[in-house]
């Protein structure tokens, strides 16, 4: 077999590279389809549930998909530095990626509101890390105006060339099931990747759609033979103080624990309501209790860690299978977009206590002992 190089490697004639292109990749994508086993019983559904595990990315994240074509094509163009404005998985990314490339990278994150897994991987990777007084709409606006008077290239998935890079999941669940599946779900915060999926489906199946707006039907992908005939229905879910396509317009000072998605004014807002609505799907939304104990439960009963961003998309799942909006029998897609050490703080705060027992084989036994 041959070594796996990453995404662009991969999808090379998907994607708006050429031979000359110099590629920054960390060999991201790849990622495992796994199929659940006990939830679904637990759960009392008769199909199929499968996550699409994105926190084994290198950076831990799907922020890694888009950021290796985004850097790739500033490098390209003779960019030195780039910049963001993060909740804390893209800072990682971005930061990852430059150093990879050897440029600099200049972060805004909102003071005090990043989980620590997260600040950690921007300032390791050597990152210039501004902490804002603000939220990360303020930071958006800020890195926005900042890029188009300043040389550097911005890496937000305002830029086209991230929902390119992050459009290739769709390909990689469709390659792993040999179509697409019934339903896709997934937390929504800035709304790229939602945008980006269904991108990636439609192009996978052949068809132009209104959520690829970045490239008018323009990308490389639009004409090669489909590998599916069909699309799945796309629901994208918020936390409820993060909601602002439940209510209608921006929310101003978003709240959840679900720090990822704390996003009040998504940049991919258009382009997001396209996907849902040329699918057929819808959005809804979830507390933070409700995602939490979805996080919880599927790391005890599939033994899979993700953070509560992720945790969001079975956290609405769980919902809607309840109140019968899904089909009987259907295969579900749910995308995990972070791995649960992003927020350690979060995850131990809402587990069980450890216990305090003497070195010695007795004391061991007995608490041993409660569990059995």
């Amino acid at each position: 077999m041959a070594h796996y190089q990453g995404l662009i490697h991969r999808y090379r004639d998907r994607l708006p590279v050429s031979e000359h292109t110099p590629i920054v990749t960390l060999n991201e994508g790849n990622t495992p389809l796994i199929e659940l086993q006990r939830l679904p019983d637990t759960l009392g559904f008769d199909g199929r549930i499968l996550v699409k595990f994105e926190g084994l990315n290198p950076t831990g994240s799907f922020k890694d998909r888009g950021m290796t074509l985004a850097v790739t094509k500033a490098l390209e163009a003779g960019s030195q530095a780039i910049i963001c404005a993060s909740t804390g998985n893209t800072s990682a990314a971005a930061a990852a990626y430059a150093a990879r490339a050897g440029m600099t990278s200049f972060v805004l994150i909102p003071e005090g509101k990043i989980a620590l897994g997260k600040l950690a991987q921007a300032m390791m990777h050597g990152a210039v890390v501004l902490q804002i007084q603000g939220n990360f709409d303020d930071g958006m606006r800020l890195v926005q105006e900042i890029s188009a008077e300043m040389p550097v290239a911005l890496v937000n998935s305002v830029n086209p060339y991230r929902l390119q890079g992050q459009k290739t999941v769709a390909f990689e669940i469709v390659e792993a099931l040999g179509t697409a599946p019934d339903y896709h779900v997934l937390p929504v915060g800035n709304a790229g990747n939602i945008s980006a999926h269904w991108s990636g489906y439609c192009e996978a199946s052949g068809v132009q759609t209104a959520a690829c707006g970045h490239c008018q039907g323009q990308c490389p992908y639009h004409g090669p033979v489909p590998l599916t005939t069909r699309r799945p229905i796309m629901v994208g879910y918020q936390a409820a103080g993060s909601a602002p396509f439940m209510r209608g317009g921006p929310v101003a000072h978003p709240e959840t624990i679900a720090t990822a998605i704390r996003i009040g004014n998504p940049m991919s807002w258009s382009l997001a309501w396209a996907a849902v609505q040329e699918s057929g799907g819808w959005f809804d939304e979830c507390t933070d209790a409700e995602i939490l104990a979805a996080q919880a439960l599927l790391a005890r009963t599939e033994g899979i860690f993700c953070e509560p961003s992720s945790a969001t998309s079975l956290a609405g799942l769980f919902k809607d299978l309840k109140a019968g909006r899904i089909k009987a029998g259907s295969t579900i897609v749910a995308t995990l977009t972070g791995h649960g050490l992003k927020d350690p703080d979060t995850a131990i705060a809402q587990s069980q206590p450890t216990h305090g027992v003497a070195a010695e084989k007795g004391p061991i036994a007995e608490l041993i002992g409660k569990f059995l």
